[in-house]
């Protein structure tokens, strides 16, 4: 066993996935480095590293985190051991582990020939080919033009779905329902594919009607000891971007969850698979179930996972790309067996975007922030606290919040509990919505497939905040600056009820005696 303890690591990423590796190397004694962009100056995260440097001030906000010469430049400056990318901006960048490697820098993620061999799309289903595990019929490359693409989708027929080959978080995913449409969402597709990864290349898959988004989490170590954590249900999505997740995938029977558990570890095997990663699935109703990709990083929806199996899987990653064995005292899975699922736990993405506006993200200052946490809570946050901007340049998300509990139901009921304590005033946010989904009757069964939100209506009527706080607020500090004068009321002057007691009584006390208390 060949391990070398990391003492300095940089995180090449911002928002709450940085403070959670931040807090994750902080528990192992090991001193964080941030980068980050001129736009995140003030930004939360920047504040939990121990050092933080400023990415190339004349790039964009996106692309300062692009930028792998740039990062590198200041990770040997700084002498770090390793960088850990997060997930999105670099974290499936082939590119970005090569330049770690030249530069004698570990990269805390899959190898490159992994990488490579699974992270893109259309190679990972000729993987899974070639294991033997079912895939969506459709085109195992990919495809350049628009002709080409129609001749294919009138092979699978319609509908379809275009992906995109480097796509993750539902960027670059378009249906198709007739070939009109094919031209215009194949530029869209491919459009949103190179802005997000760099990469226009698109392929074509069926689309399955209401199927449920399973996904498998995956640990492998260096010496070929590979493992499950389970699985999750990703099934509630807005526009194949996920919303609320939960493990175990319970509603799912335990033989297709086995079987769907032995093709992750069949495919992770194939590749010799290191670090964290996730398998993930489409099962559709007649529990019919087929991959459709690999994600080699560490997910937005991975709490859960902790949750139900007490392993904290950013540990597991950094003390495996130290070198340590899966069955190690530092990673202590010897091996499946000893990794057991307890309880459920559900995790709901709050975001500053308006649901009533068809979700527009909203931006600016965060004027007052209260957290609702407590027993079998758990809360992971970016820029969230009284005073904070929130951006125009990136993700919408602002914390996750995670409930965990015994049962499910208990677990609907202690987010929903966390969701009402939350305050946050200054952006919108889509907590009405979210409240929405918990409520409804199909996710407490556990039933909703992905079209959940689409084919429910009744989810968009929200609940307006009454911000009742806010408002007093207001009118004291408008009484104290501005006073009240005749030419600019605040409120009407306030009228009493009046009241004109029985004869030969004087009031309401008299009245009250003589009519008794149910006809008063």
């Amino acid at each position: 066993m060949n391990t070398h303890l990391f003492s300095r690591v940089l995180v090449a990423n911002r928002g709450e996935i940085a403070i959670r590796i931040f807090r994750a190397l902080s528990e192992l004694n090991i001193r964080t480095v941030c980068v980050y962009s001129k736009e995140d100056k003030y930004s939360f995260f920047r504040m939990k590293a121990d050092e933080s440097y400023m990415l190339a001030p004349d790039k964009g906000p996106l692309d300062a985190y692009l930028d792998i010469e740039n990062i590198i430049r200041i990770a040997r400056e700084q002498k770090v051991d390793a960088i850990h990318p997060g997930y999105g901006f670099l974290a499936e960048n082939p590119d970005f582990v090569d330049a770690c490697d030249k530069a004698g820098i570990v990269f805390i993620g899959p190898s490159r020939v992994s990488m490579e061999a699974i992270g893109d799309k259309i190679s990972s289903k000729q993987i899974a080919a070639e294991c033997e595990v079912p895939t969506i019929p459709g085109v195992g490359h990919a495809v350049a033009t628009v002709e080409e693409m129609l001749d294919i989708a009138s092979t699978v027929g319609y509908p379809v779905i275009l992906k995109a080959s480097n796509g993750g978080g539902g960027r670059g995913m378009r249906v198709v329902r007739s070939p009109e449409e094919m031209p215009r969402v194949f530029g869209e597709a491919m459009e949103e594919s190179r802005k997000a990864f760099g990469d226009e290349s698109l392929f074509l898959e069926k689309y399955l009607h209401n199927p449920k988004h399973i996904e498998v989490q995956i640990l492998g170590d260096a010496y070929g000891n590979i493992v499950h954590l389970f699985d999750r249900d990703c099934s509630v999505q807005r526009r194949h971007q996920k919303i609320i997740e939960y493990a175990p995938a319970f509603s799912v029977s335990s033989g297709t969850r086995q079987k769907i558990f032995d093709s992750a570890l069949k495919i992770a095997r194939h590749v010799n698979y290191k670090n964290a990663g996730t398998m993930e699935f489409l099962v559709d109703a007649d529990e019919n179930y087929y991959f459709i990709e690999v994600n080699p990083r560490i997910q937005v929806e991975h709490t859960c996972t902790e949750m139900v199996t007490g392993i904290d899987i950013v540990h597991a990653q950094i003390r495996i790309a130290e070198g340590f064995p899966l069955d190690s005292t530092e990673i202590a899975i010897p091996n499946q067996n000893s990794v057991e699922c307890h309880g459920y736990s559900i995790q709901a993405r709050v975001t500053t975007e308006n649901p009533g506006n068809n979700f527009t993200p909203d931006t600016g200052r965060i004027n007052v922030y209260r957290s609702g946490s407590g027993f079998g809570i758990r809360l992971d946050g970016g820029n969230s606290g009284a005073g904070s901007m929130i951006l125009p340049y990136y993700d919408s998300l602002l914390l996750k919040i995670i409930s965990h509990d015994r049962t499910f139901l208990g677990s609907v009921r202690k987010l929903k509990r966390s969701l009402r304590e939350l305050r946050v005033r200054g952006v919108h946010t889509n907590v009405p919505f979210l409240m929405n989904c918990l409520n409804h009757q199909v996710f407490m069964d556990g039933k909703c497939s992905t079209n959940f939100i689409a084919d429910t209506p009744s989810l968009f009527q929200l609940a307006k905040s009454q911000d009742r706080g806010t408002k007093l607020m207001d009118f004291i500090g408008n009484i104290i600056v501005n006073g009240k004068t005749k030419d600019k009321p605040i409120f009407a002057e306030p009228i009493p009820p009046k009241f004109t007691p029985a004869p030969g009584l004087k009031g309401a006390r008299d009245e009250f005696l003589r009519l008794g208390a149910g006809a008063f």
